[in-house]
């Protein structure tokens, strides 16, 4: 019996750094009954696989807190309304904070260095009464920090903070009581300034992240808060959450489709963007499929509700890319294993610093102890806690933007390094909607034809066969039933319907029955597959009864996506269940020259394992149906779907478009991400590793240059908001090909 796994989101509060992350990652997973935690300090979450039968959310919130961390709830039970409103007030406090601290501080250094008429005792006391209560409010949240940090043996960088800040304080009371003898400096101002930086870094920090985020926010602020419903003959508003399948829903002109249905009546066209990323508006009609978060044109309709609550395909949307934002491509373990040991090391260098200055250097108390202070300060690692979460939020909060949902982390670094590019012919290369071109009887007439082969396939969901009754219907055959169906995958179908036993499909299939089709006929199926035509030949009763040509026309961006993917030097591949001669009309046109044909769908992922066999990496391009096992094996798994219909349950990646040149976008998409998560993994170890030596004075015996505390503070603050800013740059990224039809 399969155990149950839960899922939960939970928002926390008072992370800082990426220590923060790793103890709450630790302290969850010692949770009994938790399989699996990721917690990103971008989106300020915990992201948790559990055992519903072993805990609850309750003693994740006890460990949570325990931890001196603030529980604010399930991501998901939290509006968008009350997430905004506590975001300012936090960003609020922080603006107080630093603000008070600097208005103190800069007077008070304006007094340290500019004639004042007041004695160093006078002023040593004048700082001390003026900036204990300031120091109190501003530095308060990192001492409370830190303190709980330390009760629960947890060091992380408010523990750091709190020394370096309070060292500077320390020593400044100790100067003005003359407990140290011949101390004669003050740091009051520095340790007030210092605080005031750490508060004016987190401000920035908090504000730079609120807007990683921004396209998640966008995807949830598109379901409006009510619906208008018809109710036992009459009109009625309902709040969102009760509406009901089943339900008769009217949607205005300029008002947003609330759920997912069917169109009942009435025609207008719909804005899909957001959802899909068309920029054109789509065609509704009686029959047509509308999903919820869209916004309806200049007509008015009425659909039948299907899909509500967080079944819709916008809450499964933003439950996919809110799960990925929060997930770790395996890149991240680099830096996890760096912050494990980052902190000690630092205590180790700052100890050892103050010691070589004070007992070998020539340094005075006063240049030793600010050595101390800066280089606790400035070695902050939140810059790589930062890194790859803040560009993995971006980049899949972008794709989202353009219909290209990515499911977890890992995806966009496989996706980095994919070598070969399979692609299904039939709806990817293809528009997936194929039409009877030419109808060949033989003995019989077309329409006697058409009726016997549009029985039979009338059984299939095939998209040839949905052709072939499409065609019969078109001239007033309702095609019957068949009964004894049987369907052979990548062959063909057969049945018994109209009082004969009938078989439709490829040449094999029904000439393998002992159905004789004569050269001529093959001749001419031949001449129908080069112009890339698709023949079903039809027999009944053990007799040729004629073959229906099939054309599936190949989609305008199928080229470009393929010329895109070969500009990368990635090699492109068509697989198909097809006939060769009709596979390779199609790759023809596009461009590709690499075909694998007749593949039975269970075979396709027998070309991946070939492929990956010779170490390519590999990524599957199909519809996440039939090509399911396919996807599966694939390195990269890219399901290619249509609004609503998007196959989220299948693929690393969704395309919500049927345009292949997403597949491409999503490729140069993961290489952009993960070219950032680089770039900002060797900014922040490159800050560190230049900056600790400063601190430590390494350029005071030939320069004379000392890092002064609270400049120390400052860089500390910036170099989070480098990363953070260098992440954001991929809200820039447009894919190339999307403008050429």
């Amino acid at each position: 019996m399969t155990a149950t796994t839960s899922k939960a989101d939970i928002k926390v509060s008072g992370m800082t750094c990426a220590m923060c992350v790793q103890s709450i990652e630790e302290a969850l997973g010692d949770v009994d009954g938790v399989r699996a935690v990721t917690v990103n300090l971008a989106t300020e979450k915990a992201h948790v696989e559990y055992d519903p039968d072993t805990t609850g959310v309750g003693a994740m919130k006890t460990a949570i807190e325990e931890l001196g961390y603030g529980y604010v709830g399930l991501a998901s039970e939290i509006s968008e309304e009350d997430s905004n409103r506590a975001a300012e007030k936090s960003l609020a406090s922080k603006r107080n904070r630093f603000t008070i601290g600097f208005a103190i501080s800069l007077p008070l250094m304006a007094l340290m260095y500019l004639p004042s008429g007041l004695s160093m005792m006078e002023l040593s006391y004048l700082s001390l009464v003026v900036t204990s209560p300031a120091l109190v409010y501003v530095a308060g949240p990192i001492f409370s920090a830190g303190f709980m940090a330390l009760k629960n043996r947890n060091l992380n960088m408010d523990i750091m903070y709190s020394m370096g800040v309070g060292v500077a304080y320390a020593a400044s009371v100790m100067g003005t009581f003359q407990i140290v003898l011949n101390m004669d400096f003050m740091f009051y101002e520095t340790a007030l300034m210092l605080a005031a930086f750490l508060m004016l870094g987190r401000y920035l920090e908090a504000r730079a992240k609120g807007r990683t985020s921004e396209a998640i926010k966008k995807l949830m602020g598109l379901t409006p808060s009510e619906a208008f419903v018809v109710r036992d003959g009459t009109e009625v508003v309902v709040p969102l959450e009760e509406v009901v399948a089943g339900d008769t829903v009217v949607v205005k002109p300029g008002g947003k489709i609330p759920v997912d249905g069917t169109v009942i009546s009435g025609e207008s066209r719909v804005d899909e963007s957001m959802m899909t990323g068309e920029p054109i508006p789509a065609l509704k009609r009686a029959g047509s499929a509308v999903v919820g978060g869209t916004i309806n044109g200049s007509g008015l309709l009425r659909f039948r509700a299907e899909k509500v609550g967080l079944d819709t395909a916008l809450a499964r949307i933003v439950a996919m890319v809110e799960e990925a934002q929060g997930s770790k491509p395996p890149v991240q373990k680099l830096a996890d294993r760096a912050v494990a040991y980052f902190i000690p090391i630092v205590l180790t260098i700052a100890i050892a610093s103050f010691a070589f200055w004070m007992l070998v250097g020539d340094g005075t108390l006063l240049f030793s102890t600010g050595v101390l202070i800066s280089i606790l300060v400035v070695a902050c690692p939140c810059a790589l806690g930062l890194a790859t979460p803040t560009a993995v939020t971006v980049g899949v909060g972008r794709g989202a933007e353009l219909g290209i949902l990515v499911r977890n982390g890992e995806a966009l670094e496989n996706a980095e390094g994919i070598t070969v590019v399979l692609l299904d012919k039939t709806g990817t290369i293809t528009e997936g909607h194929p039409r009877v071109t030419d109808v060949i009887a033989e003995g019989i007439s077309e329409t006697e034809l058409l009726a016997l082969a549009s029985a039979v396939e009338s059984g299939s969901d095939h998209p040839l066969a949905e052709a072939v009754v499409a065609k019969a219907r078109e001239i007033g055959i309702q095609p019957e039933s068949p009964t004894d169906f049987a369907s052979i995958d990548g062959k063909g179908v057969q049945g018994q319907a109209n009082g004969k036993r009938i078989s439709v499909g490829s040449l094999a299939f029904v000439s393998g029955g002992g159905v004789l089709i004569g050269n001529k006929r093959q001749e001419e199926a031949s001449n129908l597959e080069s112009l890339g035509r698709t023949v079903a030949f039809v027999a009944a009763d053990g007799a040729f009864a004629g073959m229906l040509a099939i054309a599936d026309p190949v989609k305008e961006s199928s080229r470009a996506a393929v010329e895109g993917l070969r500009a990368m030097n990635i090699k492109v591949v068509m697989v198909t269940g097809d006939n060769r001669r009709t596979a390779e009309a199609i790759a023809k046109q596009v461009g590709i020259k690499d075909v694998r044909a007749e593949v039975l769908p269970g075979d396709k992922a027998e070309i991946v394992k070939e492929l990956q066999a010779r170490g390519e990496k590999v990524a599957f391009v199909g519809d996440g149906t039939n090509d399911a096992i396919a996807i599966s094996q694939a390195d990269v798994g890219i399901a290619i779907g249509g609004g609503r219909d998007v196959a989220i349950e299948s693929g690393d990646i969704v395309l919500a478009r049927n345009d292949p040149r997403d597949a491409l976008a999503a490729i140069q998409l993961s290489k952009k991400v993960m070219t950032r998560i680089r770039q900002n993994l060797f900014w922040a170890f490159a800050y560190n590793s230049a900056l600790i030596p400063v601190a430590a004075g390494i350029l005071h015996p030939v320069f004379g240059i000392s890092f002064r505390p609270e400049f120390a503070g400052l860089a500390m603050a910036m170099s989070s908001v480098t990363v953070i800013t260098f992440s954001l740059t991929l809200k820039g990224y447009t894919p190339p090909a999307r403008g050429r039809r």
